[in-house]
């Protein structure tokens, strides 16, 4: 069957591609507590490996510590410990959203860029605590 030019079925746009799409502060704090809820649960089994280790013998506590304690491990603390503070603040964010308080658009995109911002203080916080104790 042929169409008119002005009957004609015109193709649909496509969607804009995500390194088109500019993300809003609030989409990446979505997708980001979706992942840190992901990865602390495998930071979880660390911990729990860790306090095994601890309870099982010396030789298993010492090598959890050279593990954990090594330039890799404490990379990985340090992340453990953002995705901790970052997953934390996002639900105490989605906590005042549900009292119907910061919908708007613009309170929304700031509690949003000041839950990442406040997750990197507290991670910085608690680590140069943790240096300052004397490690």
């Amino acid at each position: 069957m042929s169409h008119s030019p002005a009957t004609r079925p015109h193709a649909r746009p496509l969607s804009p591609h995500l390194t088109v799409y500019r993300w809003p502060a609030t989409m990446l704090m979505s997708i980001l507590h979706r992942i840190t809820g992901g990865a602390l649960y495998f930071g979880t089994l660390l911990v729990a490996w860790w306090l095994i280790a601890a309870a099982t013998s010396e030789n298993a506590f010492n090598l959890a510590n050279q593990v954990l304690g090594s330039w890799v491990g404490l990379i990985v603390l340090v992340g453990y410990t953002w995705a901790m503070m970052l997953h934390m603040l996002g639900g105490i964010r989605h906590l005042v959203w549900d009292t119907g308080a910061g919908l708007e658009k613009d309170t929304s995109t700031q509690l949003a860029w000041a839950t990442l911002a406040g997750s990197i203080v507290l991670t910085v916080l608690i680590w140069a605590g943790y240096l300052w104790l004397g490690a």
